[in-house]
């Protein structure tokens, strides 16, 4: 009896799953997708002014409705994903982005058809930003998961990089119309592809057995909102994704009173994100490696400040685009690291709960920010009092990261 004892206690080896990798391709691609689809009209902000014969405001509405409607979305979604999985949560994103995607493309002639339709996007994009923990946890060994998130996060600078830079290509080849047909035949294949692949979960978790389970949401979320690292977070992405979220919306009427145009201003947003693509694929991967997440934070925000000054004050177009990449590099490959520090610091509350709360706390700001921007200076004005007051907040960024303790879960294996 002790030896059939012993033979059944012996710890049951982990097996990790190549399909993992099939599960990330296709959610990389919808995650792409979404982006391309919340920043269209950024670096045509003029162009779509005079198209649709609408405010300047107006065409901005179309990306600030993607941060307002996440306010109202983002905790049913993160409930959702954490209640009933990836399988459902991710695919109910993946359904009304495909529907939406082609719907806006169809009717990319009227403005109202392009709102209506951006709104069916904004509620897609909290059941798949709020899902890159939940993908972690179901799929990755906990050594990955940063990884895992860094590429998942890596593919939304890649869906602003295609619309920063593709968008003003194909508006001057193809029209407003066709350009946007194009984008929603593609939403809606690549959301098709998701579908047809997506899985709950491999047949054995990545991890031993039970720590793989959760509390539930709403107590998930109780037991975040106790956790003094988890306050201190919420303050970094409060200010970090509200910088972001205003300087991509704003872009344009940033760079143009100091000279540079509509098509200088794209690549210029897409150097941001080609930095971004670039430290995401770098850091998160150190971060694993290391098993550091606090060091690697504020290495993200204090390195990203240079390229935060040039961004603001740059007159020539080789210094705007380093300036870009540099912010982009550090600045932007810091969002993955946080998610997974978050699911760490906050274990064992749901991964799409705690993600969620980042998210949220981020577009609240950009809200705030985005607004502020546009009441602090005058149409075709500089925005450069704005980017002063950015600069500001990012180095008080610096004093809320010192404050964090460095998470005990990443020297482990254990979830």
């Amino acid at each position: 009896m002790a030896q059939t004892f012993q033979a059944t206690a012996e710890p049951v080896p982990i097996k990790v799953y190549g399909y993992r990798w099939v599960i990330l391709l296709f959610f990389f691609l919808i995650n792409a997708l979404i982006q391309v689809q919340w920043i269209t009209f950024a670096p045509i902000t003029s162009e779509a002014v005079a198209f649709y014969k609408v405010s300047a405001l107006q065409i901005d509405l179309l990306s600030l409705i993607f941060m307002i409607v996440y306010i109202f979305v983002s905790i049913p979604a993160s409930y959702v994903i954490d209640t009933w999985g990836i399988k459902i949560g991710i695919g109910a994103g993946a359904v009304l982005l495909g529907i939406f995607g082609l719907f806006k493309g169809l009717g990319g002639a009227s403005y109202a058809m392009v709102v209506l339709s951006q709104v069916g996007l904004a509620v897609a994009q909290p059941f798949i930003l709020n899902a890159v923990t939940k993908l972690g946890v179901r799929w990755f060994p906990l050594h990955e998961r940063a990884t895992q998130a860094g590429i998942s996060v890596l593919a939304q600078f890649v869906g602003i990089i295609a619309a920063m830079a593709a968008t003003p290509l194909l508006l001057q080849s193809w029209g407003m119309k066709k350009m946007l047909l194009i984008y929603g035949l593609v939403t809606f294949a690549g959301a098709t592809l998701f579908l047809l692949f997506n899985r709950e979960h491999p047949p054995t978790p990545p991890c031993p057995p039970g720590h793989d389970e959760r509390i539930p949401a709403l107590a998930g979320l109780k037991h975040i909102l106790q956790q003094k690292d988890m306050r201190y977070l919420l303050l970094v992405f409060f200010i970090g994704l509200g910088i972001f979220n205003a300087i991509t919306t704003w872009i344009e009427q940033i760079l143009k009173p100091r000279g540079f145009t509509t098509t200088q201003a794209g690549f210029a947003g897409a150097m941001l994100m080609i930095g971004g693509i670039i430290g995401a694929s770098i850091l998160p991967l150190l971060s694993d490696k290391l098993r550091k997440r606090k060091v690697f934070i504020l290495i993200t925000t204090l390195f990203a400040l240079p390229g935060l000054v040039g961004m603001t004050f740059a007159t020539h177009y080789s210094l705007l685009l380093w300036a870009c990449f540099i912010m982009g590099f550090f600045l932007l490959a810091g969002g993955p690291i946080c998610y997974q520090y978050s699911a760490e610091v906050s274990y064992p509350a749901p991964e799409a709960t705690s993600q969620g709360l980042l998210l949220f706390a981020g577009q609240i700001s950009g809200i705030l920010f985005v607004f502020g921007m546009d009441l602090w200076s005058a149409a075709d004005a500089s925005k450069t009092p704005a980017m002063i007051v950015f600069i500001a907040l990012t180095m008080l960024n610096l004093f809320f990261i010192s404050k964090l303790k460095e998470s005990k879960l990443v020297q482990t294996d254990e979830i």
